[in-house]
């Protein structure tokens, strides 16, 4: 795996066309344990990159990050701009001065954004959000590569990984966010930051595979 930074816009319009796509799953699953809008907000957001688009042509990997996550923290709504956009600038900062990413590299930015949403929503595992989706994503990558497993191998991983951890949020209740307000009534019901960081991860299995 090698992406450049044709690549890497490549995978923000693939991540804008899937939130797209989804907009009305994510928004269900919101209305459920929520405010109804992560469909809206998350598609609103990534309909403004795609606005910055022609800037970010003119910028390195670091730049394109970091467009994408300041965008998302400025134009979305709800808790999930923040979170994401926080995320995509804690990433970028790893990538000063390169010109690409390769494989070995996703770890630690999968790491970066996971302290950045951890940073900025005082949140851990276990707790029904996004990250019960993308720490176990991120372990399963660290394992399979370390194991030696190849680049598709190892991609697929992380998707089973976070696939599980999105569904593992239908089991326990919320402490966190809006949801928390429902307690045990959120119990059944998928995350729905969970679901759309699954989302985003198959967005960059779809363009790299």
């Amino acid at each position: 795996m090698s992406v450049n930074k044709e690549t890497l816009l490549n995978i923000i319009e693939c991540m804008q066309k899937n939130i797209t796509e989804n907009r009305s799953y994510l928004s269900d699953l919101d209305r459920a344990i929520g405010d109804g809008d992560h469909g809206i907000n998350m598609d609103r957001g990534f309909q403004e990159v795609m606005k910055k688009m022609d800037d970010m042509k003119n910028q390195d990997l670091a730049g394109i990050l970091r467009t994408t996550g300041m965008t998302l923290a400025f134009k979305v709504g709800g808790a999930s701009g923040p979170l994401y956009g926080t995320a995509f600038m804690k990433a970028s900062d790893l990538l000063k001065g390169k010109d690409e990413i390769v494989i070995e590299d996703l770890p630690s930015l999968l790491d970066a954004g996971i302290g950045g949403i951890q940073m900025r929503g005082k949140a851990e595992q276990h707790e029904k959000t996004m990250l019960d989706a993308l720490i176990p994503a991120k372990i399963a990558l660290e394992e399979a590569l370390a194991g030696g497993s190849s680049s598709d191998e190892s991609i697929k991983a992380m998707l089973d990984a976070c696939e599980a951890g999105a569904e593992y949020t239908k089991t326990i209740k919320a402490t966190k966010g809006r949801a928390s307000y429902i307690g045990e009534r959120s119990i059944g019901h998928m995350d729905p930051g969970a679901a759309s960081s699954l989302i985003l991860l198959q967005s960059i299995a779809e363009v790299i595979q």
